[in-house]
């Protein structure tokens, strides 16, 4: 029963779409889904269930999502937010390369000086503490 668990989980696997804008820290549900199936079932089609009634529903959960069994039971009147933008906008907003932008933005005078001037090499910073610390006071 393990094997058809574990098949069934990389069938999922393989049908979910991975987002290529939502790149690096864990933000993309399907690369996360993947990466939890692999811890999940580590030997393969070998791995033993502790709780199958867990697992089981856990599936059934990932698999109405994905088939959009909710936008479907549920539809909406349109396709738009509170805010008024598209589908399209939101995925360019959310983004990997737009949020470092913002985050970019929003850093302060003071700590983008910080990192321009800061040592590079993790010695050199060890190096800049000693002498700033060796320093007589005045």
């Amino acid at each position: 029963m393990a094997a058809l668990r574990y098949r069934r989980f990389l069938k999922l696997c393989e049908e979910w779409p991975v987002d290529e804008t939502k790149r690096g820290r864990g933000r993309d549900l399907g690369a996360y889904l993947r990466q939890r199936v692999a811890q999940a079932f580590r030997e393969g089609e070998n791995t033993q269930v502790a709780e199958p009634e867990a697992c089981d529903q856990m599936y059934e959960s990932l698999a109405r999502l994905h088939s959009n069994y909710y936008k479907h039971k549920y539809p909406r009147p349109r396709e738009t937010s509170f805010s008024g933008l598209s589908v399209e906008e939101y995925k360019l907003i959310l983004s990997t390369d737009t949020l470092e932008e913002f985050q970019e933005m929003n850093k302060s005078v003071w700590k983008k000086l910080q990192e321009k001037f800061a040592p590079k090499r993790p010695e050199e910073k060890h190096k800049a503490w000693a002498r700033v610390l060796s320093r007589p006071r005045t």
